[in-house]
């Protein structure tokens, strides 16, 4: 599972009960540039969110189809005092890549041969900026003198 975004509930996405609301949360795991959400299986929402909670949205990539993703996605909730997170909810949602006129476009065969390289070589499709450079590190070759 790979961080994808981060986001800090409002007082503006709490519903009746005191906790955040699930089109909130939905909004949170469709939110993608340029592609659209074409389906979402059974959201399960399994601890509340409230005002004030850090919330991390975790993805890992099940399926590349011709214009489509399709996701596991998880919404954890961060304790910044532990650094323990809980999974909130969670779901299965397929994207469909879109032009600016709203059809559909193809995933390139680069992006997903990308993608499963990546998986080989590091363990996951995107990188952080620091786990780039520590890759470099460990395939940079060293000049022995003897």
């Amino acid at each position: 599972m790979e961080l994808v975004s981060t986001y800090i509930c409002k007082t503006s996405d709490i519903g009746v009960h005191s906790n955040m609301f699930g089109g909130a949360y939905a909004s949170q795991i469709c939110d993608t540039p340029r592609m659209v959400t074409i389906s979402i299986s059974e959201m399960l929402f399994k601890k509340p969110i409230k005002v004030g909670n850090i919330i991390k949205v975790y993805a890992k990539v099940l399926n590349f189809g011709n214009t489509s993703v399709t996701l596991y996605m998880e919404l954890r909730k961060h304790n910044v005092y532990t650094g323990e997170q809980e999974t909130s909810t969670s779901t299965e949602i397929k994207f469909v890549r879109i032009d600016d006129e709203g059809n559909a476009l193809p995933i390139s065969e680069r992006v997903k041969t990308r993608y499963n390289d990546r998986i080989v070589k590091f363990g996951k499709g995107l990188l952080s900026m620091e786990e780039k450079l520590e890759a470099d590190e460990k395939t940079k070759p060293t000049n022995t003198i003897q």
